[in-house]
Parts: C-alpha cells; sequence; structure tokens
C-alpha cells in the first residue's frame, strides 16, 4: 500500500486565484494546478471589497473538482496577502465583506499612524510591514 497525503491549497490573489493539489509522498513533494480563476474586487459606494461571496463559491468549485476525481484530502489551506481581515460577531457571522488593501481608504495613513506609533512598534505588534500595498 502507498503511503500519502493530499492536500488542497487555495491561493487567492490580487487579480486571479488557483487550486492546487500538493501530494506528500515520502520525501517527494508534488504540485498539480487542478482550477484557476479570476479574482476581482467590487467597488460600492466608493469603497473596493473583496467578493468574498464569490471566492466562495471558488472553493466550493475547487472541492467539487476534488470529488469528481475521488481525490481523499487530508487538509486544506488559503493563502491570501493576510493585510485585509473580516470583523465577526458574537456568533461568529461575518458583518460585512472585507474591504480590499487596494482601496484607497489608507492612502497616507503613515502620515498619521507615525504620529502613534512608530514604523518599529507597529512591526513588533503586528509582523508586518507599514508600508502602502497598491
Amino acid at each position: 500500500m502507498t503511503n500519502f497525503n493530499t492536500f488542497l491549497a487555495m491561493d487567492f490573489g490580487a487579480e486571479s486565484g488557483r487550486a492546487e493539489l500538493i501530494t506528500l509522498k515520502g520525501r517527494k513533494i508534488t504540485m498539480k494546478e487542478i482550477h484557476r480563476f479570476p479574482n476581482r474586487p467590487v467597488r460600492l459606494a466608493g469603497t473596493l471589497y473583496w467578493d468574498l461571496p464569490s471566492l466562495y463559491a471558488e472553493i466550493l468549485t475547487s472541492l467539487k473538482i476534488c470529488a469528481e476525481h475521488k481525490v481523499k484530502l487530508a487538509g486544506m489551506g488559503i493563502d491570501t496577502w493576510g493585510v485585509d481581515f473580516g470583523l465577526l460577531d458574537k456568533r461568529g457571522k461575518l458583518l460585512s465583506n472585507p474591504v480590499h488593501y487596494r482601496d484607497q481608504r489608507t492612502n497616507n495613513i503613515h502620515r498619521y499612524s507615525g504620529k502613534i506609533m512608530s514604523n518599529d512598534e507597529i512591526f513588533a505588534e503586528t509582523g508586518c510591514e507599514p508600508w502602502a500595498i497598491s
């Protein structure tokens, strides 16, 4: 019997996303792209948001592809820029679509944040470099 584990890795890039099957077999790792899709932020009332319902649909599509090919998954992970977030209520329900990091709401924010907290302090607390992403 062959001993291996297969994982589904989802990558949500700024403009596109993909699903990869990652198989660990002994000391060997293989990757196979199974799905690629556009990732288009949505502008509503002047704010740029992640299209979370669309991304969720792409996760389901990727899982369906795995099921159709009878792939038994040992786990799944999702990779993003990691600078955006969604706020949850007490029950864990998402309050609104997360605002996209390319939204202009934070343009020139470092002019103001630097008066409250130094760049070194920001990095120490968050692990993120305080630089603008556009």
